[in-house]
């Protein structure tokens, strides 16, 4: 399919595909207050600790099924084909986002939402994939900044469109209505060809295991230690136990891949240099954007005292930055190279962090919060599309799939950890100073990626 209405098909599949996954990683931001008041046992004080951990693994149970399996599913986008994999993910996504919205307890929602980013992980690296074995030149960087525009504005609008269901049809309505961009992308694909790409009797599918078991473990491991220790204490046995099986399970899980004859994680992929830098700043990047973006919400709820639907408004102005200019700034890293904007863009998006420390009681988000947003939809559209461009710009068409999954586990996997490190951080509840701190470590966070992004693309080739 190479036409320009084939591209166009492509292209609107690609985003709606992950659009759906985005989405759901978002919208769920603004309801933690409120599932925690229906289905949490009431902790003390402004995010108390018990609740906290609540919407703590609300979000994690997400974050970790998607950043422990998203490495396999790229493997599987390159041998079964793009549009395969896609389609089922898209049907598992529906069927795990109405488990969620009909759970009855804190357990079953947590499991529900484990088994959404399972079906998440086959979303993500699919549907770059689509866009990168359709596309080439400055063709391909227009269309990467186009899907980063618009699954960005999935990840940044979901907040929003959360607030809103929150305030009117309940929190269980945050799952439930992205079964309607599934069931649009799942008819929009029977208008693609059958996969040009997959595996036949010649290529054997195998799938890593051993790989995903270890990468498994050694995630669940850390992020369970981090979230309950911060309820029960760090000395407890069973902290120490997963923590220390996690640590031991990770570093087996680089040995093994290394050993892997058709590993989840190719190693060698870090041999190229743009690959290996742009992975390295988005652990910086995706670390601050997840801590940023479920705090604020949380700040502007329980702090501010706004409703649900206000406090999906404020991260409005992000939306409406990004959806303008991610696609131009997708296009000029094309042309002249990434290194540039992923030096710029997180300092800026760190100024607007650092805008916050100006937060008080009493809290007046308009001014305290409103304009930092702003100045962070400006540094994310600047820095998403041409990070995207310079991870995939040495890699061969043919092994998209699994580069693009590793660099969305990569973005994953950092959030994951950023958000177990939230009660830690603030101190086991959200408070106006627990908030600062936070804020300080989004801004280094977001300081590290700029400076590893400036010293490491030194004379990198352009990201076309």
């Amino acid at each position: 399919m190479t036409d320009a209405r084939g591209q166009r098909i492509v292209l609107v599949v690609a985003v709606l595909a992950s659009f759906v996954a985005f989405l759901d990683g978002s919208i769920v931001t603004v309801a933690l207050p409120a599932i925690a008041r229906d289905l949490g046992d009431g902790g003390a004080g402004p995010a108390g600790g018990a609740d906290l951990t609540l919407q703590q693994w609300v979000v994690d149970a997400y974050l970790l099924a998607l950043g422990s399996l998203m490495l396999v599913a790229g493997s599987l986008s390159d041998t079964f084909g793009r549009v395969r994999v896609l389609r089922a993910g898209l049907v598992a996504f529906a069927l795990t986002s109405v488990l969620a919205a009909l759970a009855p307890d804190p357990g079953l929602l947590i499991a529900a939402r484990a088994l959404q980013g399972v079906a998440a992980a086959l979303l993500v690296p699919s549907s770059l994939a689509l866009i990168t074995s359709t596309f080439s030149g400055p063709a391909q960087g227009r269309a990467i900044g186009s899907w980063t525009a618009w699954t960005g504005v999935a990840f940044l609008i979901g907040p929003l469109a959360g607030g809103a269901l929150v305030d009117t049809l309940g929190w269980r309505w945050v799952f439930a209505v992205v079964v309607v961009p599934v069931v649009l992308t799942l008819a929009l694909m029977t208008r693609l060809p059958g996969d040009a790409h997959r595996g036949g009797p010649d290529q054997p599918a195998r799938v890593d295991v051993g790989g995903a078991v270890l990468a498994a473990v050694g995630l669940a491991g850390p992020v369970f230690a981090l979230i309950e220790g911060q309820r029960v204490g760090f000395g407890a046995w069973f902290v120490v136990v997963p923590l220390v099986v996690g640590v031991v399970a990770l570093v087996a899980f680089v040995w093994w891949e290394r050993r892997a004859p058709q590993p989840m994680m190719p190693l060698d992929l870090f041999r190229t240099r743009e690959f290996a830098v742009g992975n390295l700043a988005t652990v910086g990047l995706y670390a601050a954007i997840n801590l940023g973006t479920l705090t604020i919400p949380l700040v502007v709820q329980e702090l501010a005292g706004l409703s649900a639907t206000l406090a999906g408004l404020v991260t409005l102005p992000t939306t409406i930055v990004s959806l303008l200019f991610s696609t131009m700034f997708g296009t000029l890293a094309a042309t002249h190279g990434p290194r540039l904007f992923m030096t710029v863009g997180p300092l800026i998006t760190a100024s607007g962090f650092l805008w916050m420390l100006l937060v008080r009681d009493p809290i007046d988000v308009w001014w305290q919060v409103v304009p930092g947003v702003v100045l962070f939809g400006l540094g994310l559209s600047v820095t998403v599309a041409p990070l995207t461009s310079a991870v995939l710009s040495g890699i061969s068409p043919a092994r998209s799939g699994i580069a693009s999954a590793v660099n969305n586990a990569i973005s994953r996997v950092a959030g994951l950890v950023a958000v177990a490190f939230l009660g830690v951080i603030a101190g086991g509840a959200l408070t106006v100073d627990g908030f600062h701190r936070v804020v300080v470590v989004v801004a280094v966070l977001l300081v590290g990626s700029a400076l590893v992004s400036f010293v490491g693309l030194r004379g990198s080739r352009r990201a076309s």
